[in-house]
């Protein structure tokens, strides 16, 4: 489905419009974020500053790193995961920050290698938040 401003609906695949309910505002993010309930820790570098910090959830469009160390938006960061699914490298933005709790990122590069491993890794992160959800 895709977003249609002139409609202020949805255009479903059949290019039907369906109404949106009343104060609901869709996403801008292509893909759903993941909460991370276990260990994900992510190496970053940000203003030639070095840190690790753990994730607080993810997607394929980017991640929410918990960290005291504010950065303004629009701050170019390099991340280094190092998780289950390999060694994945990625570059990203910082997009909003929230004081004393940590950074939201949306990847602006990743490798054809890194791409698979991230898809891999965020897929196992749904697969257990299910687990744990129905639990």
């Amino acid at each position: 489905m895709c977003t249609s401003a002139r409609f202020g609906g949805q255009l479903n695949s059949n290019n039907r419009r369906t109404m949106m309910r009343p104060g609901s505002v869709p996403s801008r993010r292509f893909s759903s974020r993941v909460e991370v309930a276990g260990d994900v820790w992510v190496y970053w570098k940000c203003e030639g500053r070095d840190d690790v910090s753990r994730v607080g959830n993810m997607s394929m469009g980017g991640l929410f790193i918990e960290t005291p160390h504010a950065r303004p938006s629009g701050t170019l960061t390099r991340l280094d995961f190092l998780v289950a699914e390999g060694q994945i490298r990625a570059d990203a933005i910082v997009r909003h920050a929230r004081a004393g709790a940590g950074l939201g990122l949306k990847f602006t590069a990743l490798t054809e290698q890194d791409r698979p491993k991230l898809a891999a890794l965020v897929t196992r992160l749904r697969r257990a938040q299910h687990v744990l959800g129905s639990a």
